[in-house]
Formats: structure tokens, C-alpha cells, sequence
């Protein structure tokens, strides 16, 4: 579900605005990092505090990569986001400001209380898992809010003709940069609540191939559409839990990662909308055989 949240972040981006960012791990992994440079060694942080300040350190770090990388575009785009990912990753991993490439532990989780009263214990597996559920939801929906309202019409129109929007008096500039940074927020969130649940963050969250599995899911899923994200990070820990289970693949399953992009390449060829599109097809087709079969009847 967090890998689902993150999927959503980018496909957000690139389904529905047309940015290909290959650096969205940056702020995935500043956020993970805010909570765990601010978290007490040996106390539990507030929930309510914590999580607000990881997503606005997110927010920000996006709105200043942002500012300066929505005036590119095309290959240009992706390799100024990967350039400033790979920046952070330096900072992270070549200083002793977040453990270098040790990384750091949380030892106490965050504490998610309401007047004394604890809602939610962090440190309980199954009540973390409602927590992520509940983020998911909440996180589908307000995408789902602002794609239908005019700022999402506005994207839309953006990906598809963006010159032709800028012709009309649409401030393309502030729509693409507005869009970056949401998406930059919402992958701390997923940041966060992988910190919380690892208990421990080290500079691999920040770096490239992160930013590259997290692409492979909203590709896998099909672009464009949200169910479509949610899917294709489901598909993607169910495939990697297979291939790589050494009761099926023997000794071949440590190579997990060349059977993985195999098949990403043959699903890609064979779909290319992503499971979600195959979904969509299947339920107009049902959807039109209803409509057909009514209009026998009458």
C-alpha cells in the first residue's frame, strides 16, 4: 500500500501531466529521512507533528527542484530530476548527516495519540497496515478530487497539447509546477510510512534504481489511470515475491531481476496500457454486451 501511494505520486506526473521524472525518489527519501533525523533516540516522536513536517521538508525540497526543472522538458526532463536525485543521494550518503551510507534507525515509532488516547500503536503490525490503508484511501481520493476538478482538466489538456494551452492563457509554468510539487508530497507521505514501518532509512531510498522501480510499477499498471497505479504496485511485490522465492526458482531465483524485466517488457508489448487498461477494456466490452442485449429485449 505505501509502494501504492508512491506509484500514485509519480503517475500523477507522468499519466496525467506528461512529466517523465526519473528522480521522484529524492523526495520519497527526504521525507523518510525528516522523520528519522528528528525523531528522539529513545523516545517515540508525535505522530501529528512528525508527519506534517516530513510531507512539508517533501513539499519544499519538490517546489525548489521543481521551479527549476518544469522550464525543460522531454529527455531534458528526465535527466535534470535525475541529476538533482542523485545530488541528495551524495549528501545522504557522503555525509555524516544521516549516518552516511550506514543510514539510520528509529528506535521508537511515532506515537499517534488524541488527548492521551492512543489511536493506533505504530509498533503493531496489524494496526500499521489500517493506518496504510487508511493513507491510501485517503490519497486515491484527493487524486481523484483534483483530476476531475478544473486544475486536473487543466493537466489533462497540458499533457496532451501543451503549447495549444499556453496559446489560450493557461499558466503552463505554475499548473506543471504545482502539479510537481503534490506529487512531491505525496511521495513523502509514502516516505514517511516507510520509515515508520522499516524502522530504519539508509541512502538507497534516494537513488536512482528506487526512482526506476517505482516507474516500472506506474508502467506496469498503465499510465493515466489511478486504479491502474494501485495495480501495478500490487503486481510488482507479487511478482517480485515469486520470482525470487527459491522453492520454485532454485538458485536461479537471485537473478529475479532479469525474469522481472523480462516479463515487464512481454506485458508491456502485449499490453500497453498495464493491467489497468486490460481491466478497462474488459468491462466496456461487458458494459457494451449489456446495452446490446437490453436494446434485443426491447
Amino acid at each position: 500500500m505505501i509502494l501504492a501511494i508512491f506509484a500514485l505520486s509519480l503517475d500523477l506526473l507522468i499519466g496525467h501531466t506528461g512529466l517523465v521524472s526519473f528522480g521522484h525518489a529524492a523526495y520519497f527519501g527526504v521525507a523518510a529521512y525528516t522523520l528519522a533525523l528528528i525523531t528522539p533516540k529513545y523516545e517515540a516522536a508525535n505522530f501529528w507533528l512528525t508527519l506534517p513536517f516530513a510531507i512539508i521538508v517533501a513539499s519544499a525540497a519538490a517546489l525548489i527542484i521543481g521551479f527549476l526543472v518544469v522550464r525543460t522538458a522531454g529527455i531534458y526532463f528526465i535527466m535534470v530530476t535525475l541529476a538533482f536525485a542523485q545530488m541528495l543521494y551524495a549528501i545522504f550518503h557522503d555525509t555524516k548527516l544521516g549516518g552516511g551510507s550506514d543510514g539510520i534507525y528509529i528506535n521508537v515509532r511515532p506515537e499517534l495519540t488524541v488527548a492521551g488516547v492512543k489511536l493506533l500503536d505504530l509498533e503493531s503490525p496489524a494496526q500499521f497496515f489500517y493506518l496504510a490503508l487508511i493513507a491510501l484511501v485517503a490519497v486515491y481520493f484527493v487524486l481523484s478530487k483534483i483530476l476531475h476538478a478544473p486544475f486536473g482538466r487543466a493537466l489533462a489538456g497540458i499533457r496532451v497539447n501543451e503549447q495549444r494551452m499556453r496559446s489560450i492563457g493557461f499558466p503552463v509554468f505554475s499548473y506543471k509546477l504545482g502539479a510537481f510539487v503534490i506529487a512531491g508530497a505525496l511521495a513523502g507521505l509514502a516516505g514517511y510510512l516507510s520509515a515508520c514501518q522499516f524502522g530504519f532509512v539508509n541512502p538507497e531510498i534516494l537513488a536512482w534504481h528506487h526512482s526506476g522501480t517505482v516507474l516500472m510499477m506506474v508502467i506496469l499498471g498503465g499510465m493515466g489511470r489511478l486504479h491502474g497505479a494501485v495495480l501495478g504496485a500490487a503486481a510488482y511485490v507479487l511478482l517480485q515475491e515469486f520470482l525470487s522465492a527459491q522453492a520454485f526458482f532454485g538458485t536461479y531465483a537471485k537473478h529475479w531481476q532479469l525474469t522481472m524485466g523480462g516479463l515487464i517488457v512481454l506485458i508491456v508489448l502485449a499490453f500497453p496500457h498495464g493491467i489497468g487498461g486490460l481491466i478497462d477494456i474488459a468491462l466496456r466490452r461487458q458494459s457494451n454486451r449489456r446495452t446490446v442485449n437490453e436494446v434485443a429485449r426491447v
